[in-house]
């Protein structure tokens, strides 16, 4: 049931943002906050805390992504790319991947090609600089 009810959520969502205004420019039109909303908010909420509508759906906690860098000492940038892109991280035997693999995700939207290939990493790379925008800083957390 909650695999049913994370399909229709992920449906939803996609199904809302291609009919909304995004569907007139590519990637490289926006910023990574922008990214953030369109892709990222619908599980990890509008300001990032884990709490977006879809989270309550899914098997997996949503992490809070404004404690990554409290969590992990520092913001581990390449890994928060390699894992948003997914395309290259490993899927554990017993289960699948959390979220969605949107380095395929977002080259495929943009066209399929080597354009949209180098469009899907800028992206990736604005949205990754949003996410250490937005830590909270280490001596907030005290």
């Amino acid at each position: 049931m909650a695999h049913r009810s994370l399909t229709l959520a992920l449906l939803a969502t996609s199904f809302a943002f291609s009919a909304n205004a995004f569907d007139a420019v590519t990637l490289a039109d926006y910023s990574g906050a922008e990214i953030f909303q369109r892709y990222c908010a619908a599980c990890h909420g509008e300001s990032a805390h884990g709490d977006g509508p879809a989270a309550r759906s899914l098997k997996a906690i949503v992490p809070d992504l404004t404690k990554i860098e409290l969590r992990d000492g520092e913001f581990p940038a390449a890994a928060i790319r390699d894992t948003i892109d997914g395309r290259g991280v490993q899927v554990p035997a017993h289960g699948t991947r959390a979220m969605p693999v949107w380095g395929r995700e977002l080259w495929m939207e943009d066209g399929g090609d080597v354009t949209a290939e180098k469009e899907m990493r800028a992206a990736i790379k604005r949205l990754v600089e949003y996410l250490r925008s937005i830590q909270v800083p280490k001596d907030a957390a005290r």
